[in-house]
C-alpha cells in the first residue's frame, strides 16, 4: 500500500480546510470515503471504442489498470480519449482527420490531467495516433505517467498464409492486375483481421509502442504483446502498480524523455525497420518534451544503426513473431552491447536501461530468424533516410528497405489528390519508370496530411513497387514500402517546389545521395514560382480549418503550438 507521506500531492487541494468542502462533496457523490482523499488521484485515459479493432479490446486493459491503481492505494479517475481508424479511413476524406486526432488526444490528456489536478496518469491506446497523442499529452501535463499499449493483433489466415491489413490493400492491386480473382480478394478481405488489436506488422502503432518501451515510458516486453492474450491484461495491471511507485518518487515524463532517451527510441525504430510516421511523431514528442531534436537527427542516427529485424512491411514477420523471439528487450540488449544505446537513461520503473536489460541474453536464440545477429544485419544502415534537394529544402522521409536499387529518375505524373492517383494506377496508366507526384496533401494542404496506403498498396499489387517512384507532401502508412518519399517540405499549399512540378518534368529520387531533385533550371523554377497562386482553403470552419491554420511544417512535426 502507498505511504501518503511519500507523495507530493497535487490532490492536496481537495483535502485542505473547510473551503474545500464543495470539492470533496463532488467526490462523495461518486462513492469516495474520507480516507480516499489521502490517496493519489490517478487518471486513466481510456481509448476504448468500437470504432476499430485496434481499440475495441482496450476496456479489459482499462479495468485491469483501475484494479491495479486501487490495489496499490490510489484512486482511479477514468476519462475517455477519441480515436480515428487509419485503416478504415484510408483513401477517404476521413483520413484527413487522422493526424488531427493526434492533437485532439494530446489535448484531452493534458486538459483532464491538469484540469482535475491529477497526481499521475495511465494512458491506454491502440490505433496509430493514440500513441503519440497520448505521449504528447503526458509530456505537457508532466505528472508521473505510464503508457499502456493496447497490443498487436494476431495474424489472419487464408490457405495457410498469414494475413494482415496491408494484405488487403495489396490484394486490391493484384485483383486490378488480374493476378487474383474477385472471390480471392473477398476471401482475403474477410479473413485478414481475425479479432482485436492493432495492425500486426512493424507498422505505425507497433513502431511507436516499441519506441515507447525503448524510451522507458512503458514496461519491458509490453510493446509486442498481443491484445487477446492474458499477459497483456496482466501487464496493464502491473503498469498501474509501477505508476503508483513513480508517483511516490515524483518521477515525471520529462525526467525520462530526454535527448538521450529519444536517441534510444530512434535506434530501436531503425533496428526494427519501423514506420516513416515515427519521424513526424518524434519531432512532435520532442517538441512537447522541450527537447532539442530536428529532422537531421534522424539521419545522424540512421547512419550508425543497422536494420537487423526481419519484419513487415518489407520483411517476413509480424510483431507477434518478434515477441516470441525475445521482443524489444532483446533488440535493446544487442544495441546496448554494440554501444548504440544509452544504458544510463531512467525508465518509469525507477531502473536504468542497463539495469532493466541486465538479465536479457546478449544474443538472440538460434531457433529463430526474426532477429538477426547485429553483425549480420539485413541492412548495414537504417532505413528511414532524410532526403533534401530543390524539391524538399527542409527535408523529407524515404523508406528504403526492401529496395534493390533506391535510385530512380523519371517523368513526373502529377496529381493534386489521392483519388485520381489511385484511379490512374488501377486503370494501368502508370508505367515503370514514372515518378508519381501527389501534392496539396500536407499538414495545411490536405489538410491533415493523409496517408497514401491505397496508392502505394495498389502499386505493390500491380508489381510496380520498385519501378515507380512516388513522392508526396502527405504521409504514408506504416504498412507502406517501395520507392516512396513522403513529408515533402515545404508543402505545396505554402508554395513549396512540389507545387511547381509539371507533368513530364524529370525528377530524381536518390536515397544513396540523399537527394530529391526537380531537374529543371533555377530560372524556370523561379518563373513558375512567380506565377503560382495559393489555393483557397478547403475548409473554413471546424477542426480541419483550425488544423490547417495552425499546423507547423512537417519538418517540425506538424504540431499546432510551434509559436517560436
Amino acid at each position: 500500500m502507498t505511504d501518503p507521506k511519500a507523495i507530493n500531492h497535487r490532490s492536496a487541494h481537495i483535502t485542505e480546510g473547510k473551503a474545500r468542502a464543495p470539492n470533496r462533496s463532488m467526490f462523495y457523490g461518486m462513492g469516495y470515503k474520507e480516507g480516499d482523499f489521502k490517496k493519489p488521484m490517478v487518471g486513466v485515459a481510456n481509448g476504448h471504442s468500437t470504432i476499430t479493432p485496434c481499440n475495441s479490446g482496450l476496456q479489459r486493459l482499462a479495468d485491469a489498470a483501475i484494479e491495479g491503481i486501487q490495489l496499490a492505494g490510489g484512486n482511479a479517475q477514468v476519462f475517455g480519449t477519441p480515436t480515428i481508424s487509419d485503416g478504415m479511413a484510408m483513401g477517404t476524406e476521413g483520413m484527413k482527420y487522422s493526424l488531427v486526432s493526434r492533437e485532439v488526444i494530446s489535448d484531452c490528456v493534458e486538459t483532464c490531467v491538469q484540469g482535475q489536478w491529477m497526481d499521475g496518469c495511465v494512458v491506454i491506446g491502440g490505433c496509430d495516433k493514440n500513441l503519440p497523442g497520448g505521449m504528447m499529452g503526458m509530456l505537457r501535463a508532466n505528472v508521473p505517467s505510464i503508457y499502456v499499449y493496447g497490443g498487436t493483433i494476431l495474424p489472419g489466415c487464408v490457405n495457410g498464409c498469414d494475413l494482415n491489413i496491408v494484405s488487403v490493400f495489396e490484394a486490391v492491386g493484384e485483383n486490378a492486375a488480374g493476378k487474383i480473382s474477385d472471390g480471392q480478394l473477398k476471401e482475403i478481405e474477410q479473413h485478414a483481421i481475425p479479432g482485436t488489436g492493432s495492425c500486426g506488422g512493424m507498422y505505425t502503432a507497433n513502431t511507436m509502442s516499441s519506441a515507447f518501451e525503448a524510451m522507458g515510458m512503458s514496461l519491458p516486453y509490453s510493446s509486442t504483446m498481443a491484445n487477446p492474450h492474458q499477459e497483456k491484461v496482466d501487464s496493464a495491471r502491473e503498469s498501474a502498480r509501477v505508476l503508483i511507485e513513480a508517483i511516490q518518487r515524483d518521477l515525471k515524463p520529462r525526467d525520462i524523455v530526454t535527448k538521450k532517451s529519444i536517441e534510444n527510441a530512434v535506434a530501436v525504430i531503425m533496428a526494427v525497420g519501423g514506420s516513416t510516421n515515427a519521424v513526424l511523431h518524434f519531432l512532435a514528442i520532442a517538441h512537447a518534451a522541450g527537447v532539442d531534436w530536428s529532422i537531421d537527427d534522424f539521419e545522424r542516427m540512421r547512419k550508425k544503426v543497422p536494420v537487423f529485424c526481419d519484419l513487415k512491411p518489407s520483411g517476413k514477420y509480424l510483431a507477434v513473431d518478434l515477441h516470441k523471439a525475445g521482443g524489444i528487450p532483446q533488440v535493446m540488449k544487442m544495441l546496448l552491447n554494440a554501444g548504440l544505446l544509452h544504458g544510463d537513461c531512467m525508465t518509469i520503473t525507477g531502473k536504468t536501461i542497463a539495469e532493466t536489460l541486465a538479465d536479457v541474453p546478449d544474443a538472440p536464440r538460434a531457433d529463430q530468424d526474426v532477429i538477426h545477429p547485429i553483425d549480420q544485419p539485413l541492412y548495414k544502415q537504417g532505413h528511414l533516410a532524410i532526403l533534401k534537394g530543390n524539391l524538399s529544402t527542409e527535408g523529407c522521409v524515404a523508406k528504403i528497405t526492401g529496395l534493390k536499387n533506391p535510385v530512380i529518375t523519371g517523368p513526373a505524373r502529377v496529381f493534386d489528390d489521392e483519388q485520381s492517383a489511385l484511379a490512374a494506377i488501377l486503370d494501368h496508366k502508370i508505367q515503370a519508370g514514372d515518378v508519381m507526384v501527389l501534392r496539396y496533401l500536407g499538414p495545411k494542404g490536405g489538410p491533415g496530411m493523409p496517408e497514401m496506403l491505397a496508392p502505394t498498396g495498389a502499386l505493390i499489387g500491380e508489381g510496380l513497387g520498385e519501378s515507380v517512384g512516388l513522392i508526396t507532401d502527405g504521409r504514408f502508412s506504416g504498412g507502406t514500402w517501395g520507392m516512396v518519399v513522403g513529408h515533402v517540405a515545404p508543402e505545396a499549399a505554402v508554395g513549396g517546389t512540389i507545387a511547381l512540378v509539371q507533368e513530364g518534368d524529370s525528377i530524381t529520387i536518390d536515397a544513396r545521395q540523399l537527394l530529391l531533385q526537380l531537374n529543371v533550371s533555377d530560372e524556370e523554377i523561379a518563373r513558375r514560382r512567380a506565377a503560382w497562386k495559393a489555393p483557397a482553403p478547403r475548409y473554413t470552419r471546424g477542426v480541419l480549418a483550425k488544423f490547417a491554420r495552425n499546423a507547423s511544417t512537417a519538418s517540425r512535426g506538424a504540431v499546432l503550438d510551434a509559436f517560436d
